[in-house]
């Protein structure tokens, strides 16, 4: 699976409204300013803050 750049290119956090990085072994997008982890699911991205994941303390580190 993957995300097609150009959608990539224009999606931010709707939470802060921040850079997402995607993490494709996870099939996640990450915003490393909220914390959160939002799921790819049949290589369409799920926006909703309550279907994200928290980042653990460890994760935080924006890469």
């Amino acid at each position: 699976m993957s995300v097609d750049g150009k959608l990539l290119s224009i999606l931010v956090c709707p939470s802060c409204h921040g850079e997402l990085k995607y993490n494709k072994t996870a099939a996640e997008l990450i915003c490393f300013a909220d914390g959160l982890a939002f799921p790819v699911r049949d290589d369409i991205p799920v926006m909703l803050e309550e279907e994200a994941r928290r980042l653990g303390a460890e994760e935080k580190v924006d890469r």
